[in-house]
């Protein structure tokens, strides 16, 4: 499978690690470390040196409790990271759910757009649309702010993949090739822990729909409640989350922790003839 991302054609005969490069001053667990544009240009291209496929840019924490933050002041940690990496080996990815950030992200040089919203924004939609950039479409339930208060599902597999089924349809039918999308079943936004392992067993569920599947567990709550570790200290189970979702169909895995998980895989790629 490839998938068009931009400029990069990314085949996935192997996994791709999407690497974390957060601007902000209040993520879950390095907000602030890489705040000023320097800082998160200089940890971009450290996350390029071990072995990053794909580097995602996020300007706005989406933590469970996290408030919102204004176009303009998304843009103004967002766009010195993008422009600075123009010309990068791999693909830049720009997380964000608001349509203006997308369209200005694309301008600078994004080569895909990592939406939590998964472009239920018409405008948003457009602006994936009128480009030729990858976009993964993610599922959550509520927002940030309240979105682990009292999550509820019938059966969180069955809805989750019922919603990005319908979420991919969208996209297709505003002008988005299948090669461009990839789905995320959005571990921790509007889940318990029971939530998070149902889908987590249950991955390849979301494997039929042709597209490519991303998974984000790296140092979430879920592994620091299993593992009663703080998240300075999920190193060891970000590594066993990556494996598993592999082994379970993940195309790509975003992470914090890009050399140790490159190296994690390159055993499993071997053992599995990946290579």
């Amino acid at each position: 499978m490839i998938l068009h991302c931009g400029n990069f054609q990314l085949n996935l005969f192997r996994p791709l690690v999407m690497g974390i490069v957060n601007v902000t001053p209040d993520s879950f667990s390095d907000g602030g470390l890489h705040f000023e544009p320097d800082a998160a240009l200089a940890h971009a291209r450290q996350l390029i040196d071990e072995g990053a496929d794909i580097l995602d840019i996020g300007g706005e924490s989406t933590r469970p409790g996290a408030a919102p933050v204004g176009v303009q002041q998304e843009l103004e940690r967002v766009l010195p990271v993008i422009e600075g990496l123009r010309g990068a080996s791999v693909p830049i990815s720009v997380d964000t759910s608001k349509p203006e950030v997308m369209r200005a992200a694309i301008a600078a040089g994004a080569q895909m757009v990592n939406d939590i919203d998964a472009l239920k924004d018409p405008a948003s939609m457009d602006a994936v649309a009128s480009s030729n950039v990858a976009v993964c479409l993610m599922h959550k339930q509520g927002d940030p702010q309240s979105m682990q208060k009292q999550p509820h599902y019938q059966n969180v597999v069955a809805d989750v993949a019922d919603y990005l089924r319908k979420r991919i349809a969208a996209a297709v039918a505003a002008g988005i090739e299948r090669n461009r999308i990839v789905v995320d079943p959005g571990f921790g936004f509007g889940k318990t822990l029971a939530h998070n392992l149902a889908l987590l067993r249950e991955l390849r569920t979301l494997t039929g729909f042709g597209v490519p599947v991303l998974a984000g567990l790296s140092r979430k709550s879920m592994l620091g409640a299993l593992t009663e570790q703080d998240v300075t200290q999920r190193l060891p189970a970000s590594i066993a989350a990556a494996l598993i979702v592999v082994q379970r169909g993940a195309a790509i895995v975003r992470v914090h922790d890009v050399r140790a998980t490159v190296d994690a895989l390159k055993i499993l790629n071997a053992v599995n003839g990946a290579g």
